[in-house]
C-alpha cells in the first residue's frame, strides 16, 4: 500500500462507501478504494469532510496536516486500541539511564554507518571524486561512539559526523547545484529544501507508526522531551536519514529529476519546491520506499517502507527487554 498526497488547493476529500474521493468545483480528481492507502496527507488549504474522517478511522487510515510547503501541523489518529503494556515498560525504562544509554549508542552509530555506506557506495561509483579523508574520518566514528559513557558526549558525536557527512555529501552533488552545507529553519537553497522535505516525510511515517504500534511517540531515548514533540519518531528516524533521505536527494539532483525552475524562495521564509514538482517528488518518494530489496539479515524480500515497521518492532522488542536494538543499515 501507499500514502494519498492531496495538494491541489481549494480541493475537497469526500467518501463515498468504502472509497474516497477528491473534487474540485463539482470535478472528481481522485477515487481510491481505503483499504489500498496506509495514510493521507493533506498540504495546504484542502478540506475534507467529517465522513470522510470516519471512513479513515474506521480503516486505522491516520491522516497529516501540513502546510502548502511541507511543514508538519498536526496528525489525526483513529482511537484505536493501545498497548498498555509497551508504554508501560516505555515509561520505565526511560528511568534506567544505563539503557538509555545503550539504545542511544545504537542509534547514533547506525546514524553514522549509514552515512558512511552512502559516501563508501557513491566512490565505489565515482573513483574520479576523492572522498577518501571523509570515509577514514566516518568510519572511525562508530568507535568512538561505543567508548561513550554519556549521552551528551554522543552528541558531540553526531555532530561532528554530520559535519564531515555533508561535506561529502557536497562533493557527491553532480546536477549543478550547489550546497553550502546543512541550513534548516528555513532551507536556503534547493538542496536543503529536498533533504527537509524527506525528513519530514519521514518523520511522519513513523510519528503514525510508533502511535498505531502502542508506543507514546512523546517519550524518547535519545532526543530531548520537548512540548509538542514526537520526539521517539526523531529517535527511529535517525538511521534512516541517510539511505532515504539522502539518497533520494542525490538521485533526484544528480539524475536533474529537478531544476532551478522547479523551486520558488519566499523572503525571509526558504525555499520550497513548486506545487508541480511537489507531485513529481511525491511519485519518486513512493517509488523508492517500495521498491523490493532482499535483506541479507533476513533473506526475505522487503522494502523501505516495510523497514519502518521492522525496526519499530524490534524498539518495541527491545523496550520489553526481549532482544537488543540492531538499527537499519543500508546494504552495499
Amino acid at each position: 500500500m501507499a500514502n494519498l498526497y492531496l495538494t491541489e488547493q481549494n480541493s475537497i476529500l469526500r467518501k463515498s462507501g468504502d472509497r474516497l474521493i477528491v473534487q474540485k468545483d463539482d470535478e472528481t480528481l481522485l477515487e481510491v478504494q481505503c483499504h489500498k492507502i496506509d495514510a493521507v496527507l493533506i498540504f495546504g488549504n484542502v478540506q475534507f469532510t467529517t465522513q470522510a474522517v470516519h471512513e479513515l478511522f474506521e480503516h486505522g487510515i491516520e491522516m497529516a496536516i501540513l502546510t502548502r510547503t511541507g511543514k508538519l501541523i498536526g496528525q489525526i489518529t483513529s482511537p484505536t486500541p493501545k498497548n498498555i503494556t509497551l508504554r508501560l515498560h516505555q515509561f520505565r525504562k526511560y528511568g534506567d539511564n544505563d539503557f538509555r544509554l545503550m539504545l542511544s549508542k545504537a542509534i547514533v552509530a547506525g546514524k553514522i554507518m549509514n552515512c558512511y555506506n552512502v559516501v563508501r557506495l557513491f566512490s565505489y561509483n565515482h573513483p574520479e571524486i576523492n572522498l577518501e579523508t571523509e570515509i577514514a574520518a566516518l568510519k572511525a566514528k562508530p568507535g568512538d561512539v561505543a567508548l561513550a559513557t554519556q549521552i551528551n558526549q554522543l552528541f558531540g558525536l553526531e555532530g561532528s559526523a554530520a559535519k564531515v557527512y555533508f561535506d561529502a555529501f557536497g562533493k557527491m552533488l553532480l546536477g549543478g547545484f550547489t550546497f553550502p552545507g546543512r541550513k534548516k529553519h528555513p532551507s536556503t537553497d534547493p538542496v536543503n529544501a529536498l533533504l527537509s522535505l524527506s525528513y519530514t516525510m519521514i518523520f511522519s511515517e513513523i510519528s503514525s507508526l510508533l502511535d498505531g504500534l502502542g508506543f507514546d511517540p512523546y517519550l524518547a531515548y535519545y532526543h530531548s522531551i520537548d512540548y509538542g514533540r514526537a520526539s521517539l519518531a526523531s529517535d527511529l528516524m535517525e538511521e534512516f536519514r541517510a539511505p532515504v533521505a539522502d539518497r533520494l536527494t542525490l538521485n533526484l539532483m544528480n539524475n536533474r529529476v529537478f531544476g532551478q525552475e522547479d523551486f520558488y524562495s519566499n523572503p525571509n521564509e526558504g525555499v520550497y519546491l513548486r506545487r508541480d514538482a511537489l507531485k513529481r517528488y511525491f511519485v519518486e518518494y513512493e517509488g523508492m520506499l517500495n521498491r523490493e530489496f532482499v535483506r541479507q539479515e533476513t533473506g526475505e524480500t522487503t522494502t523501505l517502507r516495510k523497514c519502518f515497521r521492522y525496526q519499530a518492532e524490534k524498539l518495541a522488542a527491545t523496550i520489553q527487554n526481549i532482544t537488543p536494538y540492531i538499527p537499519f543499515l543500508q546494504e552495499v
